[in-house]
C-alpha cells in the first residue's frame, strides 16, 4: 500500500466506532473487492482489498481491541491468502460475505438500541 487511503480514519476517527462499526467498515472493502473480482476488474479489487488491509490494520492498531488481537491477526492472514496468495485456507467469497455479515448487523442494531 503506497498512500493512506483514509486519512481521516487514520487521523483518530476511527477510534471513535465500535469494533462492530469498524468490522462493518473492513466488510465494505472486502465485498467491493469480491464485485469487481467478479466483474474481472482486477485492479479495481486490488484498490478495494488495500483499502481493507488499511481499514483492518487500523482496527488492530485500535487500544480497545487489544482482546481481540489473536482473532484479527488470523482474519488478515486469511484474507490475504484468499486474496493474494494461494488460498490454502480454501475460504471463499461466499465465507468471507457471511463473516463480515454479522459485523454489518450487530453495528445497524447496536445503533438503534
Amino acid at each position: 500500500m503506497e498512500e493512506i487511503q483514509h486519512k481521516n480514519l487514520a487521523g483518530g476517527e476511527w477510534l471513535k466506532l465500535s469494533f462492530f462499526e469498524q468490522m462493518a467498515n473492513v466488510g465494505s472493502e472486502v465485498e467491493r473487492s469480491i464485485i469487481w473480482k467478479d466483474k474481472n476488474n482486477r485492479e479495481y479489487s486490488r484498490i478495494a482489498f488495500e483499502r481493507a488491509l488499511e481499514l483492518l490494520d487500523l482496527t488492530i492498531a485500535d487500544p480497545k481491541n487489544k482482546k481481540r488481537l489473536k482473532e484479527l491477526l488470523r482474519v488478515r492472514e486469511c484474507l490475504a491468502d484468499h486474496f493474494v496468495f494461494e488460498n490454502e485456507y480454501a475460504s471463499t467469497d461466499k465465507n468471507w460475505q457471511n463473516y463480515f455479515f454479522v459485523f454489518n448487523w450487530a453495528a445497524r442494531t447496536r445503533n438503534k438500541m
